[in-house]
Parts: C-alpha cells; sequence; structure tokens
C-alpha cells in the first residue's frame, strides 16, 4: 500500500462502540460553571426520599424515554417514584420533586409541566445542555448541566452549512449525544443514590417489578 493511501476507518461493531462511548464520556469532561449533575441528582433526590416527597419525571421525546428508564429505577430503589402524563400519576404538592428535561434550553409542554409543579409547592431540577437560554430554567429550583450536544445544536450546524449535503457522517446525529449522556447519568445516580438511602444491592430486585 502506498504510504500516501490511508485505512478506512474501523466501522466494526466494537470501534462503533468504542468511539459512541468515548464520545458520551467526554461530556462528563466538559467544563462547566455549574455544580456536576451527578451532585445535583442524587443531592436533591435524597432530601426528597428523606422528607417522604414523591419523585415526577418528564421529558419529550427521545429525552422523555430516559426520563422514564429513570423513574423504573427509582422506584427500584424504593422512591414514590412517577411519569407525568401516566394516568396514575397524583398531583404534585409541596415537598415533591420533579425532574424535567430540556436539552435545548426550552420546550413549551416541559415549561408549563415546571410552572404547575412550582405553583403548586414542588421543588423543580432542570436537566438541560443550554443552561443559560431557553425558558424552561426560569422555573428550576436547581439545574443539572449536561454539556452535550442536543437537536438544536444540529439544526444550528446545518444552517450555518446553508441546508448543503455532504462532509463526514455523524456517529451520534441529532440529539443523541445528549440523550446517551442522559442514561450514562442515571446510572450514576442510580448507583450514588443507592449508597446514600443505604439500599443493598440485593434488597433492590425485591423492590416492585410491575405484577411480579
Amino acid at each position: 500500500m502506498a504510504a500516501s493511501q490511508t485505512q478506512p476507518p474501523d466501522t466494526s461493531m466494537p470501534a462503533l462502540a468504542s468511539q459512541i462511548c468515548n464520545h458520551i464520556a467526554s461530556v462528563f469532561s466538559m467544563p462547566t460553571a455549574h455544580p456536576p449533575a451527578l451532585d445535583v441528582l442524587v443531592s436533591e433526590l435524597s432530601a426528597a426520599a428523606s422528607r417522604g416527597g414523591r419523585v415526577f419525571l418528564y421529558g419529550v421525546g427521545r429525552e422523555g424515554l430516559m426520563m422514564k428508564a429513570l423513574c423504573m429505577r427509582l422506584a427500584h430503589l424504593g422512591l414514590q417514584a412517577h411519569s407525568v402524563f401516566d394516568v396514575t400519576t397524583p398531583p404534585i404538592a409541596g415537598g415533591d420533586l420533579l425532574l424535567a428535561s430540556a436539552g435545548p434550553g426550552g420546550f413549551s409542554t416541559v415549561d408549563a409541566i415546571c410552572s404547575v409543579a412550582r405553583s403548586h409547592g414542588g421543588r423543580v431540577v432542570l436537566l438541560t445542555a443550554q443552561p443559560e437560554t431557553g425558558t424552561c430554567a426560569r422555573h428550576a429550583s436547581a439545574v443539572a448541566h449536561v454539556p452535550a450536544q442536543t437537536m438544536a445544536d444540529d439544526a444550528a450546524r446545518r444552517r450555518r452549512r446553508g441546508g448543503r449535503r455532504g462532509g463526514p457522517r455523524p456517529l451520534l446525529p441529532m440529539g443523541s449525544v445528549f440523550e446517551g449522556a442522559m442514561f450514562v447519568l442515571f446510572e450514576m445516580v442510580v448507583y450514588r443514590l443507592g449508597e446514600v438511602l443505604g439500599e443493598s444491592p440485593e434488597a433492590v430486585p425485591i423492590s416492585p417489578h410491575n405484577l411480579e
């Protein structure tokens, strides 16, 4: 092979998995003026648990799926956790906690839900990549900053290119970096929270699992 030729990128499954994991891991070493998101979430969740408060979770689209996954794990840890808009979800009240996600900083539905939670005396923690912009932060009692690319960042990049196609194909398109970082962050939260609440690994699986 001539010296000027380059090897094609490795698109094997292990190589792609490594690239994705490394990209997501890099999010947690990025500088931020806010307290670490892990510390914020563990502190707020443990405080809610200690005062007997319920935890409500909401996000839109794929962010919402990550929030539902966290909701399930919080229930496994013994917290009273509810996904907003489930038909069995009770009204929020004083002492309760709302975890809301708005990666780009603002969504009208998230704005409305955060506003309702605050008006009823609940605490609101906002997960976002854009804590200084958008509309949701004004409702937040605390912010968990996850400095990752969102769909809005991807759209802005395409606008700068004038809609032209071409260039390298991103491995994590649109908001995948933020959503992937949410999943990893939530696994860290569950691990740390289990320690804070004194939940042994053996006790967690016997927490309610639907009808099992």
